[in-house]
């Protein structure tokens, strides 16, 4: 008799789907950061995930596709680790949107120190064409989902503000990524946070519906409660 469809085979199917996408995410993540982009070997991917090469393009497409699918992997982990942070920071009880933002960035970069190895890749390694104009349109999205977050006003100061409030978390990333260890690591993220305190002094001064307080309503989660999760 056949299974109806939906049925345990359908469910062991799609966990042999996952799982198998999972084994090549990972393989892709050791042979890229060994080798960089230019220089990996498809084979040696599926090798390593004990696959084939058949497989990883029936699932991802070719190699492109699976250097952006863990790039994707790495900008979601971020975004979620960021977006609880926040979360819990307000159910705390924490209203100040620079406070606020200080917890997704923390998170951000505690992840950076986690997945450090996927960071210099996407910072500092080599990638598909278009790669790069794909990193600056997504900087330029995280700053402006940044001025939401931080209810920055429009203007100049403001702008300027927040622009070096995200340049601060994405060059602090870089410096997490390639600490030599984990208490190096906090000592950058530490000195970050207080930079953040410094700079973002003037966004929490603000007053009224375009000022910090208003504007954080608007930013969370009416926007992207993980606005500063995503690499420059």
């Amino acid at each position: 008799m056949a299974r109806k469809p939906g049925g345990r085979s359908g469910s062991w199917e799609w966990s042999r789907t996952a799982q198998t996408r999972k084994s090549m995410l990972q393989a892709a993540r050791e042979v890229f950061s060994e080798h960089g982009f230019a220089d990996a070997n498809v084979a040696d991917v599926v090798e390593r995930a004990g696959s084939s090469v058949g497989s990883l393009y029936h699932h991802f497409g070719g190699k492109t596709e699976l250097f952006l699918a863990l790039y994707e992997e790495h900008q979601a982990s971020h975004e979620e680790a960021a977006a609880s942070s926040v979360a819990a920071a307000k159910q705390a009880g924490v209203k100040d949107p620079v406070e606020l933002f200080i917890a997704g960035a923390r998170a951000f970069l505690e992840g950076s120190w986690q997945r450090r190895d996927l960071a210099r890749l996407f910072m500092d390694g080599d990638g598909p064409p278009g790669f790069e104009l794909m990193r600056r349109t997504r900087g330029r999205e995280w700053v402006r989902q940044n001025a939401v977050l931080l209810g920055a006003a429009n203007t100049p100061t403001d702008r300027l503000t927040v622009s070096v409030l995200t340049s601060v978390i994405g060059e602090a990333g870089r410096e997490v990524a390639t600490s030599e260890t984990e208490e190096e690591a906090g000592e950058v993220v530490d000195a970050a946070i207080a930079l953040i305190r410094r700079f973002g002094d003037p966004l929490a001064t603000h007053e009224g519906t375009t000022g910090a307080a208003g504007g954080m309503e608007a930013g969370l989660p009416g926007a992207d409660p993980g606005a500063l999760t995503s690499t420059p």
